[in-house]
């Protein structure tokens, strides 16, 4: 595995180059503000009409339509959902596109699927940032950064190598280090990791639980402490020294009871439910599937999305957190935003 650093960049690669970022939503923002900090020439690309056009130009941003700012650019990166990417980048960024320009992604989704394919003489690469974009600002603002996968599709010009880690430079990653991969591992790796335990394992696994236990007649903030507040608490000792240190900072009881029954809970056939989940992304089962889904409307994701806010957990944590002022200082993603 190779890591790169701040030493191995060099900031002249892009400091003369135009960069277009397309899209201000979480990552968005977080990568045009951080360039911007970082001295390089940031353009916004947004449609008129959206209600980003206003942020972005509070920020001190230069903002432009989609179509012009990939004009103007040398490197464009585009951070929008992958839902929309495809038709924005067909609308305004290939019409634009021209020998020896930088298309840039943070997500190999739209490229790896085929959803987006670029003219062979474009330099195409992924900076992906891994961690949401209020922790990639956060993380900046602090002199720290999030770790960043490098990928590069399609090199033309022979730099585009250089000109990738020069950017994962200015928005912070290699300060915590930039590794390389490619943009078949990065997408199927990130899509697994979110649905079968970032994201959806866990967030399944927290409402399951929380179920059996008011099920069982023991009191919704009770069962709230155990199977969702304290998983913080369990995460930051994982994150910070793996799962060995998590198991020495907890008690004897609590470690028996989780080599013992977490294997019960997450078993053999579960870990062959999660192979069938690799594999409908290794198919591009779920790609297809998610892009239909979109195209249709969303009809699915609305009524599954409104299920879940509706859960009754949800009803109980806000109760229960609005007793817990501090926690809405140093908050990640800020209230309101």
């Amino acid at each position: 595995m190779q890591v790169y650093y701040d030493k191995d960049a060099n900031f002249n690669d892009i400091k003369n180059k135009k960069i277009a970022i397309i899209g201000f939503g979480s990552q968005g923002h977080a990568h045009a503000m951080n360039l911007a900090d970082s001295g390089c020439d940031v353009i916004v690309g947004l449609k008129p009409t959206s209600a980003s056009v206003a942020k972005a130009q509070k920020a001190g941003l230069r903002v432009m339509s989609v179509r012009e700012a990939a004009q103007a650019a040398d490197i464009i990166m585009i951070l929008t959902p992958d839902e929309l990417t495809p038709g924005i980048y067909d609308a305004d960024v290939a019409p634009v596109l021209k020998a020896g320009k930088y298309l840039a992604l943070a997500h190999g989704f739209g490229i790896h699927f085929g959803f987006i394919k670029p003219p062979k003489d474009v330099n195409v690469f992924m900076v992906a940032p891994k961690g949401p974009g209020h922790l990639v600002r956060h993380q900046f603002l602090q002199g720290a950064g999030v770790p960043c996968l490098l990928a590069i599709h399609q090199d033309p010009t022979g730099d585009t190598k250089k000109i990738g880690l020069a950017y994962a430079s200015a928005i912070g990653g290699a300060r915590a280090g930039v590794i390389e991969t490619n943009f078949r591992e990065e997408t199927e790796t990130d899509l697994f990791g979110e649905q079968s335990v970032l994201c959806g394992g866990l967030t399944a696994l927290i409402q399951a639980g929380y179920e059996v236990l008011t099920e069982a007649g023991y009191a919704p903030e009770m069962a709230y402490f155990e199977c969702c507040h304290e998983m913080k608490l369990i995460v930051d000792l994982i994150y910070e020294g793996g799962i060995s240190e998590m198991r020495y900072s907890i008690s004897n009881t609590a470690e028996y009871g989780d080599l013992t029954r977490g294997p019960i809970v997450v078993d053999a056939a579960t870990k062959e439910r999660m192979k069938g989940i690799l594999k409908d992304i290794q198919t591009g089962t779920f790609a297809r599937e998610w892009m239909a889904e979109a195209a249709a409307g969303l009809p699915k994701f609305k009524k599954l999305r409104e299920a879940g806010q509706k859960h009754p957990i949800e009803t109980v944590g806000g109760q229960l957190r609005s007793m817990m002022p501090w926690m809405k200082k140093n908050r990640v993603i800020a209230e309101g935003a």
